[in-house]
């Protein structure tokens, strides 16, 4: 008698779970954004669903769903904020037709290109935290604050004593952190900000129907904006290592930058847009921006899994496609998806110098393994590949010509492109892209050029290794 009970609950069992298998399997048909993906989420769930349906629920998601949802409410007091950004910085607006961030701006996003901005490269983290701190210490109305990594360190010690003083001395502190990446700092880190009177909240990528699985989404921005006059943003966490104090990394190489200008409202919005999604509120800021001596154009681009389109893969696909002479590229991790790759290697045919500058160091093993990967597909088209040889390279930069140059937290890989929140200045000066440029020379002068024939003279199980990470590199 048990023995039938138990059949049956088995055959009812597997029907459901198979059954459950492959609805997910059309859903991520419908909803998965790449078709490679795409298959084989629907292959995994379909044939092996006890193990693929836990997994795709988790990592399988690629639509930050409720985010647009609460960007686009027309009632809303975001969408009054943006009203408000929209009517001030009207002024600086270009409006030309004809330039490369205009039609960018017309293509990918609704923040404006503006002038009247001067952007500063803060070359490493003793540069960098300087003019944060500087910046905290100028606040006299608020500051909004946004970071990826934060360690509960000596660097991390300094920097929430510095928004406790400021917190202390009447500036409203706006704090807002990603769950995941400060998954280590302890409760007694924030409570200490709390306690001072600073607003702290999490990203909560969680939050919304259809994202309480997913672990896999990540607010990747790192921001810091004083009373809507000045915005520091760029690659740099906060960490003893970003100041290149460790035994494991040495010398660490970054890139910041320090905006002034009415970019800055872009950048408020930005963060605004993601501290709405985490509190439901929208704190009363600065709307009037003002001008900077320089008159640079700048777009500052917000993107991330509530976009309609793929924004960052657009603009960096665009970028690409726009190169005539030289297109330098600086990232930490390499992983660009087969349109990436294929426009790298056009832009590489038809004349252009294309350099890829990655770390020699490995900070995460699966996006480090996967790089190895492309060296084939790159080396045909004649494209450079160089490692970065002192200490660590977390910078992420890109040169086009003389034209365009931008830096930002945005890494050449699926993560950046499909799953993180992410913001990169783009900027059209001639002065700050010879600036870019004299940067990433001295960045080159201290790497080595790979030469393809190393890759080919490994054992087959790095070779193995490396296949099976580029797979893998997606959830990483």
């Amino acid at each position: 008698m048990w023995t039938a009970y138990w059949d049956s609950f088995v055959k009812v069992q597997l029907v459901v779970v198979h059954g459950l298998g492959v609805l997910n399997a059309i859903h991520a048909a419908f909803k998965v954004r790449q078709p490679r993906a795409a298959i084989g989420w629907a292959l995994g769930l379909v044939t092996f669903p006890y193990f693929a349906i836990p997994l795709y629920w988790t990592f399988g998601r690629a639509k930050f769903i409720g985010y647009r949802c609460a960007m686009t409410d027309q009632s809303g007091p975001l969408h009054q904020a943006a009203e408000q950004a929209e009517v001030a910085t009207a002024p600086y607006v270009v409006e030309a037709a004809t330039g490369t961030l205009d039609r960018w701006r017309k293509l990918l996003t609704t923040l404006p290109v503006t002038r009247g901005n001067h952007v500063e490269l803060l070359i490493d983290g003793e540069a960098t935290f300087e003019a944060i701190f500087a910046a905290m210490d100028a606040a006299r109305d608020y500051l909004l604050v946004q970071f990826f990594i934060i360690h509960d360190d000596t660097l991390g010690e300094k920097f929430r004593d510095r928004l406790i003083q400021r917190a202390r001395a009447g500036v409203k502190i706006y704090f807002l952190y990603d769950e995941v990446g400060c998954h280590k700092l302890p409760r007694r880190w924030f409570d200490s900000l709390r306690e001072s009177g600073v607003r702290v909240e999490g990203f909560k990528t969680t939050r919304g129907r259809g994202n309480r699985f997913q672990l896999n989404f990540r607010n990747h921005r790192k921001v810091v904006i004083a009373d809507g006059r000045e915005a520091l943003t760029g690659g740099l966490n906060v960490g003893d290592e970003y100041m290149g104090h460790s035994d494991r990394f040495g010398p660490w190489r970054d890139t910041h930058v320090r905006v002034r200008g009415p970019a800055v409202q872009a950048a408020q919005l930005a963060f605004i847009e993601d501290w709405y999604w985490a509190t439901d509120e929208v704190p009363s800021l600065s709307w009037i921006p003002t001008a900077a001596d320089a008159d640079q154009r700048v777009l500052v681009l917000a993107t991330g899994p509530a976009d309609e389109a793929e924004l960052c893969s657009l603009a960096f696909i665009r970028a690409v496609n726009s190169a005539q002479t030289r297109l330098w590229i600086s990232s930490p991790y390499f992983v660009p998806d087969s349109t990436v790759l294929t426009a790298l290697q056009l832009a590489a045919l038809r004349g252009v110098e294309v350099r890829v500058l990655l770390p020699q160091r490995i900070d995460h093993l699966l996006p480090m393994l996967s790089s190895f990967s492309y060296y084939e597909s790159l080396a045909l088209a004649g494209i450079e590949v160089w490692r970065y040889q002192t200490g660590f390279l977390h910078q992420k930069a890109l040169l086009v010509d003389d034209r365009l140059a931008a830096v930002g937290s945005v890494n050449v890989d699926y993560r950046s492109f499909h799953l993180n929140f992410e913001l990169v200045v783009m900027v059209t000066d001639p002065a700050f892209c010879a600036q870019t440029e004299a940067m990433m020379k001295e960045d080159f002068a201290r790497a080595d050029r790979v030469d393809l024939s190393e890759y080919r003279r490994r054992p087959w199980w790095f070779k193995t290794a490396v296949r099976l990470a580029r797979l893998l590199s997606p959830v990483e």
